[in-house]
């Protein structure tokens, strides 16, 4: 299990900080599915197109391309535009910063 710290900032005077941990980590060769535990529970599909990395929640319905792994700030922009829940779109962003050595992309 690997634990991470989120932080997201609502408006000048309103902050908030939560803790979530990866549960599982699958290794399909061509992608990767992880599991994570928060506020929410978050089943990833991460994986390497020709555009970049890209991110899938089919639960939500929703993907998106991605920086590197360890992009908080960008990825958190655009997971939070997907998934329309700044909280969720940022607990993926810092789990992916979390497993930014874990993850091996050809």
């Amino acid at each position: 299990m690997i634990e991470f710290r989120c932080t997201y900032q609502w408006d000048e005077n309103d902050k908030d900080d939560w803790y979530g941990a990866i549960k599982q980590i699958i290794n399909y060769g061509s992608h990767y599915e992880v599991f994570i535990s928060s506020r929410s529970s978050l089943r990833v599909l991460i994986g390497k197109s020709s555009s970049g990395l890209f991110a899938c929640l089919p639960d939500f319905r929703v993907g998106c391309h991605l920086s590197t792994l360890d992009d908080t700030f960008y990825n958190s922009e655009k997971l939070i535009y997907a998934l329309n829940n700044p909280v969720d779109g940022t607990t993926v962003a810092c789990a992916l910063n979390a497993i930014t050595s874990v993850l091996r992309f050809r």
